[in-house]
């Protein structure tokens, strides 16, 4: 990774009681890019994200957002920091009580003075931008499980954010509504240009949006690297979760395309 680092986690400990969860996690991630942290259930990967959004502190080592380390800014710097970011939580996390147009424009009125001429001209963009035309005024109860999460993503978009985290975003959505989503996810970062951190279990689907994964095994990131290496990694503890969320009969790209080469 030569290019540059807006977030960095630096040997970062966590402990709840005697049980030492992260176990000196060290990741940065790439300004521009898409950075899926993978690992099985219960390993930390949503601690991960609570740390670098600030709503954790570490019992030791460093979480730099644009080289500021949170453990030692104010509050009212990490509220700066804070307004670069854009999240999409697992549940989408919509009000029941208001509606797909309310939800979307409340970062609008809670954090900016524009007047509801211009929240509807956002609103109304990004709404269109994840294919809910229509779909306005309807409540969260009355819309799909693939429809919430568009709008809980058009809501993590509504401010521009430069940073955009994901917390397991297919969650309780079947096949066709998961790459549904990861078409608007891919376009919307193609159009807005944000960095992404995703956490996901959704191996092998996700890789083909990822610039870079990185596995959390036993509280300790294992490598970060391009999907094509991630895949093809020599480290035995990657080897065993790709063989075990992809099959052993996996062959990478790469490859594919050498034997394709051998045989003219």
């Amino acid at each position: 990774m030569n290019a540059r680092p807006v977030i960095q986690l630096i040997d970062v400990r966590k402990s709840f009681g005697s049980q030492e969860v992260l176990r000196g996690v060290n990741l940065s991630v790439v300004e521009g890019k898409t950075t899926v942290i993978v690992g099985g259930s219960g390993q930390g990967k949503s601690l991960i994200l609570k740390h670098i959004l600030g709503l954790v502190k570490p019992d030791s080592g460093q979480v730099l957002v644009y080289g500021k380390d949170l453990s030692r800014i104010s509050g009212r710097e990490l509220q700066e920091i804070r307004m670069n970011f854009g999240v999409l939580f697992q549940n989408a996390a919509l009000f029941d009580s208001m509606t797909v147009y309310d939800n979307v424009a409340l970062p609008l009125r809670e954090r900016t003075r524009l007047s509801e001429e211009e929240i509807r001209r956002i609103v109304t963009e990004k709404l269109e931008m994840m294919d809910l035309e229509g779909s306005e005024n309807k409540y969260p109860a009355q819309i799909s499980g693939g429809m919430r999460k568009r709008v809980g993503l058009a809501r993590a978009l509504v401010l521009n954010p430069k940073i955009v985290f994901f917390d397991e975003p297919t969650t309780g959505l079947d096949v066709a509504k998961s790459n549904e989503i990861y078409r608007v996810f891919f376009r919307t970062q193609s159009i807005l240009g944000y960095t992404a951190v995703i956490v996901s279990h959704d191996v092998p689907k996700i890789l083909k949006l990822a610039d870079y994964v990185a596995l959390l095994h036993q509280g300790v990131i294992q490598d970060c690297l391009t999907p094509e290496e991630f895949q093809l990694s020599d480290n035995p503890v990657i080897k065993e979760y790709v063989e075990t969320t992809m099959g052993a009969i996996y062959t990478s790209e790469i490859l594919e395309e050498e034997d394709e080469k051998d045989r003219y």
